[in-house]
Parts: C-alpha cells; structure tokens; sequence
C-alpha cells in the first residue's frame, strides 16, 4: 500500500515503547540463581533486584518498594548492589532516597542500614558505589563525600551495623582523590588496586592504576602502575595473588595488558584497532572478566562489539561466533557464561552463554512484548567524510514496514538522533524509539561524531576544544549525504537529542541551515551556566570539550546557543525534568523565552519530579507522542497521537 510517508498506521505506540521497555542492569550468578537489576518505569523509575530460575523463569522480587537499589556516586551512579559472602549471604545496595548502604539477608525483605544519615537540606553527603567481597565481616566500595570539598575514597564498611551511627567506624583505605573507581582486592586479600583521575581529566582522558599492600590495619602507601595524563586506564581485575590485568589506550585503542608485580613488568596481550574498553561514565562498568587465571572473555571491537577469548599467558585471542551485536560479560559458572547482549531482534537482554556450544538462553529481556518483526527496520553502518575529509560514522534505519510504501517520487522525512556523552555511542541494537518513528514511515539516523567512543582515542580526540563545531559539522556532513543520495526529504529534516545531545541539537540549529525542525531533551544550553550550577563529576568536562574557564570566556559565549537564539528560524521542542541538576531547567526557560520573543514556533513542555532523564513511564509516553505530533504538525503529516500546543 503506497501512504506518505509519516502517515502510515503502526502498532507500535509510545505506551509498547515505556511500559513495554524494562531497564536492565548488572546480573550475577547465586547458587543455582540468576539475580538481575531491573528497572520499573510504572514505579517512577524506581530500581529492584529480581530472582530468577536459569530457565528464565521469574522468581521473586527480592528489594521491595520503596527502596530504589541506585547510586549516586559521580552523580550517575552504577554497581549499586552485591552479593557479599558472610555468616549469612546479604545482598548490599545503595538505596536511591538517603543514599545509605543497607544489608539484607537473601530472600528477606528487611533491609537494615550500615551507614549513617547524613544530609544537607536533604541531600545525602555520603554515597557509596561498587560493592566488592572485603575481609571476613566487611565490605569494600567507594565512599564520596561531599560535605566539605568533594573527595573520594576507597572504604571499608562493617557487616554488623557499628557504622549506621558512628561514621569513625568506616576504615579509609586510599589517599584522597577527586574521583576514584574499580577496587579490586587481590585473591589472597594481601593487595589492593584502584584507578583514579583528577580534575579538569575525564576517566577517558586520564587516569592513573595504584597498586597498595594491604593490611588488618589498613593499607600501605600505594605505588602508581599505570596510567598518565593521556593514558586511560580501565576495569583493574585480578588473575592471580601476582598478576593485576587491566585495559588501556596507551596506544591509541583500549587494549588488554598484565601486570607482574613481582617483576614490575607490564605486558601488552592484544595489540589490535579495537577498543576493548568504553567511556567510564558510570562507575562498575566491565567489559571483560576473568574466565581463570590464564584466559578473559572480553567483548570488542569498532562500533559493534564480539566476543573473544584473550590468553594471559601467550596473548592469543579466539573470537566466539555470537549473534549479538553489542555483548557484556558479567558472570561465569561451570561452563555457562552470563552476559548482557544486545540484538537487532530482541534488543537488550540478561542472556546465558554455553561457551562449549555457544547455545544461548535468554534470562531477562529490556523488551516485553517484542514488536512483530514485519514493523522493525535493519540497521546499516552508514559512514561518509566530513568537511576535512575525516571519515564519520552512522546507524541508518529506513522507513520500513511489511505492506507499506510511500508515495512515488516522494522522500521520506528524516530524524537525526544525537547521542548524549558527548564522549559515548550509538550501537546497533532493537530499539523500540527508533521503530516507533520507521514503522509510521520516518528515517532514522544515529550520528557517531567525532568525539564518539568506538572507534580509538584519535577519533574521540576530535571534539577536544571543539565542542559545538566538530559535532555539529560531522552530523550536517552525515546529513548532506543522505540527502546527495536521494535517501532524505531535505525539507523534512529533524533533529533531536538529550543532555549533550541537547547541546549539539541546538547548536546545529543555530549554526546551520540544513535542519528545518528540532527537539532538545534537557539540553545544554548556556555553558558558563553548565561549568557554574552542574555537578562534580563533569564541572570541568568543559575544560576538555571548549577550553579552561574563565580564560575562554569569550570562546564559551560564543558557542552557546543560549547567547544566539536569533539565528534559529525553525521550530524547537524543549522538553525538560523539572528536578534536573545535571542540566536546571532554567536553560530550557531562556532558549523558550527567546523563541517567544522572536515569534519561532516551539514548545516547552516541563516534567514535573523527573529529573536528568525521563524515567516515569507516563512522562516517557508524554515526552514520544509530543515528539511525534511536533514533527507531524511541522512535517505536514498526519498521525495518531494528538496535537500539541505550539507558540
């Protein structure tokens, strides 16, 4: 049937994409178990832990409302939960509200605090985050602490409670660092490694591995291993009560190396363009593990990642043939491997792995009731040359469903997705957004501009001094191809994206002609307001992306799409988390305000107890079907989702 394309009827709707779409987090074996981080959008976003049988079969919920199992350590939090080894097995978590680490007993439903309360109008000053096996009776994380001058340490936490009341009961174990991750306690508890970073670095940029003996008294002054101003170092694991494994980009790709500590001798095991490792934007994240001391199974690669086994002892590598394409070992038992993978037809899932027959099961699955695959479109790797002639590279998704077809001669309407980071990816994988838009006739393309992780430090680089240009001018050279190729209408050109994605939407409609409608997510839009009124973790990112603070004031002006609204001439949706601290609404507010003034149609659609990202399954719903109607109203299409109200 030929229908223009926007029009075509699709049963994928905004309520199949939030509350069809179950986050999923870190997963663990436990006995005969599999437990699985899951997220619940209908519970506001509220985070739990599930039981379930290997045959995926669900069990039990086994952290009950209201607790909420997330982090906020660096302010995107991560490894919030673990099952720590005691006289009774406990699970450990951070829980959302008061940021206290509490225990509770495997299968009872009683959580008991460990540490104190301790917050300033009602924000916690203590957070904890990524919970490993200590000595007998403790538990081992990191400890920020944000009651004086941010600061971060690797701590040491009793099992029986003394420290709920009494904070000088949590041991200090690490020199003081603006920012620490991945403790690691060697096999024989007698070492201790941790990465840590300082302003104004990224852990992407640099970081630095130590290397401490440890003690019942604590630990010894520590010694740096690894690591440098451009040298990232990530995920630290041990193989044996000598040897220290860990990835770096010394050569310009996250490769595996091993450290000997009894020689000092470091060895590289793969050298190979590929990146082993990603950006550490929240803290737990791996991307291998230790199959035994003389084999990792690590996942790999540019763009999409494999799955190989590398040898600590000899280097070699062995890819494992998977159908996946992005893979995330989390857990072995037996012969079993227990993974996060993704796929273009099921999309995210905890899945099991034989690493015999390579037979795999899924456990739990991001997508409830996966879309029938005659409305999904395939994905196609999309790369073309920029300005300077630097390669760029895409994720292109065609308007596509069973049955339909546009109207002769007539281009489809396409919409730019800007991933968030800036320094992250955007993978190929189901993603029930991307078919929402493709299966009612809308083009899809995923941009990985320069400064996108993937594909080697070089390439991620590229944005450094040069946010707002190098992003803004790769994804209009992605553009520009589509539209020499005959593929995109060029007047039906969107573009939308959230956080930093926000910014390079904004910039791009203000600093260029080629997009005629635009839809900004809690986006940056006032620099010196993002370097003064955001949060630690990223207050000097800018320094890196734009230049140090207040020396290139005049550079930060002029970037800021919030000092230029005038030169934006198309439409915008502004949409916004009323509690947001990353991005505060107030920047929404003032590009709005101008667009009012100036008489630019828009919309601005505030998001009452959301904060940097929609979680609540009735705002995700709210946030697609204004997303749909925007681009139907200004795109000329008709659709099924009423029609918002535009200024």
């Amino acid at each position: 049937m030929h229908l223009p394309f926007g029009s075509w009827p699709s049963t994928i709707t905004a309520q199949d994409v939030a509350a069809g779409t179950k986050p999923l987090g870190g997963a663990c074996f436990y006995e005969d178990l599999v437990i699985v981080q899951e997220g619940r959008p209908a519970e506001g976003g509220r985070i739990t832990l599930v039981e379930y049988g290997t045959d995926g079969q669900q069990r039990q919920e086994l952290i009950n409302a209201p607790f909420n199992v997330r982090s906020r350590v660096h302010e995107y939090g991560g490894s919030s939960w673990k099952i720590i080894k005691s006289q009774n097995d406990v699970i450990i978590f951070s829980n959302f509200t008061d940021q206290r680490v509490y225990s509770v007993n495997i299968g009872e439903h009683e959580p008991t605090p460990l540490t104190p309360e301790s917050t300033v109008d009602g924000d916690p000053q203590l957070r904890f985050a990524e919970f490993i096996q200590g000595p007998e009776g403790s538990v081992l994380a990191i400890m920020e602490d944000l009651r004086d001058e941010p600061v971060r340490h690797i701590a040491q936490i009793p099992l029986d409670g003394s420290a709920a009341e009494d904070l000088t009961n949590i041991r200090i174990l690490s020199e003081p660092a603006r920012f620490v991750a991945a403790p690691r306690l060697s096999p024989n508890g007698e070492k201790l490694s941790w990465i840590s970073w300082e302003h104004p670095n990224m852990p992407w940029d640099s970081t630095y591995l130590h290397l401490a003996e440890f003690t019942e008294t604590g630990i010894l002054k520590s010694k740096v291993i690894a690591g440098g101003e451009e040298e990232s170092v990530m995920q630290p694991e041990w193989l044996d009560d000598d040897r220290l494994a860990f990835v770096s980009d010394a050569s310009g790709w996250w490769n595996p190396y091993v450290y000997q500590n009894e020689s000092s001798r470091t060895t590289r095991l793969v050298d190979r363009p590929a990146e082993f490792a990603g950006p550490l934007w929240q803290v737990g994240t791996t991307w291998y593990l230790v199959e035994n001391p003389h084999t990792l199974l690590c996942s790999y690669g540019r763009g999409t990642t494999s799955l190989a086994r590398v040898h600590s002892d000899t280097g070699g590598i062995d890819d494992l043939e998977l159908p996946f394409t992005r893979i995330r070992p989390m857990g072995i038992k037996d012969d079993w491997l227990l993974a996060g993978t993704s796929s273009m037809t099921h999309g995210e899932q905890i899945s099991l792995i034989n690493l015999e027959t390579l037979e795999h099961r899924a456990i739990a699955s991001s997508i409830q009731d996966l879309p029938h695959p005659s409305v999904l479109p395939s994905v196609e790797e999309f790369e073309c040359k920029n300005l300077a002639g630097q390669s760029v590279h895409a994720l292109l998704y065609r308007p596509a469903q069973e049955g339909y077809e546009g109207i002769t001669d007539e281009l489809p309407p396409f919409v730019t997705f800007v991933h968030g980071g800036p320094t992250s990816q955007a993978s190929a994988t189901l993603n029930a957004a991307v078919a929402y838009y493709t299966s009612r006739g809308i083009g899809v393309v995923d941009v990985n501009y320069g400064g996108s992780t993937g594909y080697g430090r070089e390439y991620r680089n590229r944005l450094r001094g040069a946010w707002g240009v190098v992003d803004v001018s790769d994804t209009v050279a992605v553009i520009n191809a589509l539209i020499g190729q005959k593929i995109a209408d060029p007047a039906r050109i969107g573009i939308e994206g959230g956080s930093a994605g926000g910014w390079t939407v904004l910039c791009a409609l203000t600093f260029s002609d080629v997009f005629t409608a635009g839809i900004s997510r809690y986006g940056v839009s006032d620099l010196v307001g993002l370097v003064q009124d955001t949060h630690d973790f990223e207050s000097q990112y800018m320094f890196s992306l734009v230049g140090p603070y207040p020396e290139a004031a005049d550079l930060y002006e002029k970037r800021a799409p919030i000092n230029h609204v005038s030169k934006i001439s198309c439409p915008v949706l502004l949409l916004q988390g009323d509690e947001d601290k990353v991005v505060p609404p107030a920047q929404s507010q003032v590009v709005a305000d101008a667009l009012a003034e100036r008489g630019i149609t828009h919309a601005y659609i505030l998001f009452e107890g959301e904060q940097h990202g929609f979680r609540k399954s009735e705002n995700i719903v709210r946030a697609l079907e204004s997303s749909l109607a925007f681009y139907a109203q200004i795109f000329n299409f008709e659709t099924d989702v009423p029609a918002i109200e535009l200024s």
